[in-house]
């Protein structure tokens, strides 16, 4: 019996589930580069980049070992096109492959095998502190699921930040409100930068293939410095321990101009291709704290993101799909402006953010949610061209992680299936934990007119229009009231003026 071993291009870890009883003797490894999966979505070059030379880096560290291993390079068919003709020239009759990060791929994969009569082994991811089954079993029949109920059980079966007593550390289970604040109004002050990595030769050949193959691609690669290999991810993970967490929770939801990075760790990549893992990150940030321990407050929000957040969406998303890729529950039906892949607006806020995003193919969770996703739903973007966005133009995105945050966070589109609210904020919201306003042309407290912000214009007339349910919810009862002081004569010229924003979105 003659194994291939498919290793995708975000499951480059040797201790992977797909190689634990690999014989060198007759299996075989295949890797596969694929210019449609640049392509599905008009990738930036950056994430194009980051993929490629991962797992050509990858690729040469199992040949230094030993691993037989077919590496199809710069292709331009599909992975399973490509599959296909190898499983046909050389006999194959199990294909294995760890559980793709997409399902789309899964599929794929699933009716080529039945196409090719081979037997498909499709094994459990295990990267993460949760399988899938775990977690749909935690699910179960739940009417509502929550983030915070799933985090204490992820902290309570990994023994992470807890006493002997069964308690969390400092009796809290988390410390968000701590967590939230903006910097002063003379700005960040001095930021220690993260660790970055010059191009090897590896690297350099890439970025000329893809300045040459992927000239039309959005995005610039100037600043192109990411970790591709698992030593680099764990020289940046230290870095961030050492030097930024310290201040990471305070600040995480803090923006500030031209500060693309502020205090986060800037390894999310690094993870989602699974150069390192959850449980090394989570470890290092406990030696930090043992030897520190008036940081709990910080430490516990960043751990926070990856046992509970980071797993929990992942959960969500097989879970789902494919129901949450095609859900729009406030069935918004406007086309992506083009300045969201320019940068061209006069949106102070809304500019900084796709700036940074097209230069380095990074934004922070803030500046994804409370910017260009907030942005988003109140301009009544249809939700799949936004998601296309957002899978698109970041370095760290994959379908698993990307389309729970984008659809079911940041645009509400399944309806509030694990968030409790919509996350909309008008212009006080970005003036109050950033200095975007002060530059901008638009005046944030201004409702309607030429010198509306158009956040805060179509934010009040999002109110406007889902009034009621936002006043049954406990969580936006508050945003009522205060539209409810505004003045009728007002609500109406509010109603006017957005409706002028919306029909124009491409001049804003």
């Amino acid at each position: 019996m003659k194994k291939l071993i498919l290793i995708l291009g975000d499951q480059l870890q040797e201790d992977s589930s797909a190689l634990i009883d690999f014989n060198a003797d007759h299996d075989e490894i295949i890797m596969i580069e694929s210019s449609a999966e640049a392509e599905y979505v008009w990738s930036h070059k950056a994430r194009i980049v980051l993929f490629l030379s991962a797992m050509r880096h990858f690729a040469e560290h199992l040949n230094k070992k030993g691993f037989p291993l077919s590496y199809y390079k710069e292709n331009k068919q599909t992975i399973v096109d490509v599959l296909a003709q190898h499983i046909k020239k050389h006999s194959i009759t199990h294909l294995i492959c760890v559980e793709p990060g997409e399902v789309r791929l899964r599929d794929a994969l699933m009716d080529l095998a039945h196409e090719l009569s081979i037997h498909l082994e499709l094994r459990p991811d295990t990267h993460f502190y949760c399988g899938t089954k775990e977690f749909s079993d935690w699910a179960g029949d739940k009417k509502e699921l929550r983030l915070e109920y799933f985090y204490r059980y992820m902290r309570k079966k990994h023994q992470v930040l807890m006493q002997e007593n069964g308690e969390p550390e400092g009796n809290c289970w988390n410390y968000d409100q701590e967590n939230r604040k903006p910097y002063s109004k003379k700005g960040p002050g001095l930021i220690v930068e993260p660790l970055w990595f010059e191009p090897d030769s590896i690297t350099k050949d890439v970025i000329t293939y893809v300045e040459k193959e992927y000239e039309d691609h959005p995005g610039s690669l100037n600043q192109f410095k990411w970790p591709v290999t698992r030593q680099d991810a764990l020289l940046a993970l230290d870095h961030f321990i050492e030097h930024r967490l310290d201040h990471f929770g305070t600040h995480q939801d803090a923006m500030w101009t031209k500060t693309p990075f502020g205090w986060h760790s800037i390894i999310s990549s690094s993870l989602n291709l699974k150069l390192i893992s959850p449980k090394e990150v989570v470890q290092a940030a406990l030696n930090k704290w043992e030897r520190n321990p008036d940081l709990l407050s910080s430490i516990e929000g960043f751990i926070r993101q990856i046992v509970g957040w980071r797993e929990f969406v992942r959960g969500i998303y097989y879970l789902d799909m494919p129901k949450m890729a095609i859900d729009n529950h406030y069935n918004h039906q406007r086309k992506l402006p083009k300045w969201y892949w320019t940068g061209d607006t006069k949106m102070a806020c809304m500019k900084d953010a796709i700036d940074q995003t097209l230069e380095h193919g990074y934004a922070h969770h803030i500046q994804r949610l409370m910017i260009t996703g907030n942005f988003a739903l109140l301009a009544e973007l249809v939700p799949q061209e936004v998601c296309a966005w957002y899978l698109a133009v970041y370095v760290d995105a994959i379908e698993w992680v990307e389309l729970p945050n984008t659809a079911g966070m940041a645009l509400f589109a399944n309806g509030g299936r694990f968030t409790s609210k919509p996350y909309v904020a008008s212009g006080a919201y970005v003036k109050r934990m950033s200095n975007y306003c002060q530059s901008c042309s638009y005046k944030s407290e201004v409702r309607y007119g030429e010198d509306a912000c158009p956040m805060t214009t179509l934010y009040w007339n999002f109110l406007l229009k889902h009034q009621s349910s936002f006043e049954k919810n406990p969580r936006t009862k508050l945003m009522v009231v205060n539209l409810k002081k505004i003045a009728a004569e007002d609500q109406v010229l509010i109603a006017e003026h957005a409706e002028k924003i919306l029909n124009d979105l491409e001049v804003v």
